[in-house]
């Protein structure tokens, strides 16, 4: 694995663990570049399962598409050495390539 999916794969799998009345399980699929966390009710499920945060990679680009936590994964990513500009937060409508809107 290159290095821009390690550390994505590190940053996203950080927000993994459990809680209170919760389990947050991170989930891969290494060869396309997908990462996320997923979190579901334990052990007595009270709502559906979600997305708390997921990440791609697309080249040397990081596109975020989903980040519900208090600790922004832009952040996690920027402070291991990935540019700002390099990141797309899709989740809050940056377009992911010229002239798309996420």
């Amino acid at each position: 694995m290159d290095t821009i999916n390690q550390i994505v794969r590190d940053a996203v799998f950080w927000y993994a663990g459990g809680g209170i009345d919760i389990r947050l399980y991170p989930l891969a699929n290494d060869e396309i570049g997908v990462y996320s966390v997923t979190m579901v009710d334990y052990p007595e499920r009270k709502r559906p399962a979600r997305v708390v945060v997921q990440a791609r990679v697309e080249g040397d680009r990081v596109i975020i598409e989903e980040d519900t936590t208090d600790r922004p994964l832009v952040d996690r990513l920027v402070a291991e050495g990935i540019a700002r500009t390099k990141i797309v937060l899709a989740y809050l409508g940056e377009p992911v390539s010229a002239g798309e809107a996420a």
